[in-house]
């Protein structure tokens, strides 16, 4: 029989290395403390409205609160690289719009590779776009319209939201399709370009229903079609894409949650299961159709496939349509 002789310097090693570990064993499973959200936008637009919601039901499954924190500037990426810096603990996430993925491409200065520097957890929903058309513009659906565009294209002018902007790509795409040859104007926001589409400075516009189905359903501007699937109940009077003949043409703005880029699996996984209860939610559903959000579900791998079709897709429109950004 073979006896260990322990002396005091063993023993009182052993039960300092058990001290050392039993934090590690104490702090339970993942989240055990409050999480921080950045909404890389200032308080009250789309992706900010959008965020707190998510937010407010993530916190739910999780059974912990999540903070919203509103860093805005420099397009989105002072916030965004706030979340790039982070620790990679899981508990500083990033909730930001389809934008932030297109990075150099949109702002040359941005700091960060959004696919390569952060670790895609779950896409939360999408907000399809509406082509409005100034009141003055003839005819009273999509072919006459396009037909009367047609006949004199240089007297039409496209508004573009923002550089980059799911709106923009949906309009070179749709400048693609249609071969018209239309000049666009590029503004600094959605409220500017729909002040001039009500004055007639530009006669077309093409952005998130969300902003922009008001101006349609109270007259000041014609809905000329939806890019969702079906119609909208919200305005249930334009018609789809695929109705007027643009099959396949069902873009819109996006959004998810992002982590930084060495967050463990493990954590990944954990945000991304409460997410994917979170698009279930009956009342997240009421809530986010309410506002023109249709809820997704895109895991992490497929929201990863998902944004590097979108970059490789929306960068060679901008290359082709010769877009360089300021």
């Amino acid at each position: 029989m073979i006896k260990t002789k322990l002396n005091r310097r063993t023993v009182l090693g052993a039960a300092g290395a058990s001290l050392l570990a039993a934090p590690a064993f104490g702090q339970g499973a993942f989240p055990n403390k409050p999480l921080k959200m950045i909404v890389p936008y200032p308080p009250g637009g789309g992706t900010d409205g959008l965020g707190r919601i998510t937010g407010q039901f993530l916190s739910e499954k999780l059974g912990q609160p999540i903070v919203i924190q509103n860093i805005g500037g420099a397009s989105g990426t002072v916030g965004s690289d706030s979340v790039r810096r982070a620790d990679p603990d899981g508990y500083t996430l990033l909730f930001n719009a389809s934008l932030f993925v297109l990075g150099k491409a949109v702002v040359p200065s941005c700091p960060y590779d959004a696919q390569t520097d952060f670790r895609p957890i779950a896409q939360a929903g999408e907000a399809p776009l509406v082509l409005l058309a100034n009141n003055d513009v003839p005819g009273n659906d999509y072919a006459s319209m396009m037909a009367a565009i047609a006949k004199e294209p240089k007297k039409y002018f496209f508004a573009l939201s923002s550089g980059g902007s799911a709106g923009h790509i949906a309009t070179l795409a749709f400048l693609k399709r249609t071969k018209l040859p239309l000049d666009t104007i590029l503004y600094k926001g959605t409220a500017p370009a729909n002040t001039d589409l009500m004055s007639g400075a530009v006669q077309l516009f093409m952005d998130p229903w969300t902003a922009l189905l008001p101006l349609a359903t109270s007259g000041r501007a014609k809905g000329v079609f939806v890019t969702s699937k079906e119609r909208t109940p919200l305005a249930p009077n334009i018609p789809t894409t695929s109705e007027v003949g643009l099959k396949d043409f069902n873009l819109s703005s996006w959004y998810g949650a992002w982590a930084p880029k060495e967050t463990p699996d493990a954590v990944v996984n954990r945000l991304a299961a409460g997410m994917a209860e979170v698009s279930k939610d009956p009342n997240f559903i009421a809530k986010t159709t309410s506002l023109g959000i249709v809820p997704t579900a895109r895991g992490p791998k497929e929201f990863a496939a998902f944004i590097k079709e979108e970059v490789e897709t929306n960068t060679a429109l901008l290359k082709d349509a010769g877009f360089k950004p300021e």
